[in-house]
């Protein structure tokens, strides 16, 4: 018997079976990467998806407060019927830091929304839009950074020919405040 070529036919074999090992061992981790990402993804438009109902209920309650019997009861529940807590448990589950960060910053500034709403603040009212802006803010600043993670790419207010993503600039209600205090101090 050569021992030759049994030595080089067994390291032959070690070799291809090391070799689809590890091409196994990288596809299954590609694959995983994959389905995280979509997971990921998903989860990030479903909760971005539920503070916009959210939202969406609460301009509704402050356009006409009056039609509420309980304003607390009503803007707690715009929450709870977007389902923008179990969401939010998911984002902060599959979401990487800077996105659950960004999220949990959308989220306490839609919490804000939703105190003012529940004290029977009109949408036309500055109290609405003291808290108002600052959430349009964070939901800008949240799409930003899911964009970034997810498509390494951003883009700015400016792309939209606005000078801020808070929208006093392109708020009525804002405009007509500011444009009454230069009144006053001419």
């Amino acid at each position: 018997m050569d021992w030759g070529t049994l030595v080089a036919t067994v390291s032959g074999g070690l070799i291809a079976l090391s070799g689809t090992v590890l091409a196994e061992n990288l596809r299954r981790r590609h694959e995983n990467d994959r389905s995280s990402e979509t997971r990921r993804r998903a989860v990030y438009v479903e909760f971005i998806t539920a503070a916009g109902l959210c939202h969406a209920r609460l301009r509704q309650i402050a356009q006409d407060p009056d039609a509420e019997a309980d304003l607390e009861a009503a803007a707690r529940r715009a929450l709870t019927d977007a389902a923008i807590h179990e969401v939010r448990e998911r984002l902060f589950i599959d979401a990487t830091t800077g996105i659950a960060g960004a999220g949990q910053a959308m989220f306490e500034q839609l919490r804000a929304l939703q105190r003012v709403v529940a004290t029977g603040a009109r949408h036309t009212s500055p109290a609405f839009h003291d808290v108002y802006h600052p959430y349009l803010d964070a939901v800008w600043a949240y799409r930003v950074a899911v964009r970034q993670e997810l498509e390494d790419g951003s883009f700015s207010p400016t792309a939209f020919g606005w000078e801020a993503w808070d929208g006093k600039d392109r708020c009525a209600v804002c405009r007509a405040e500011r444009d009454e205090a230069l009144a006053v101090e001419a």
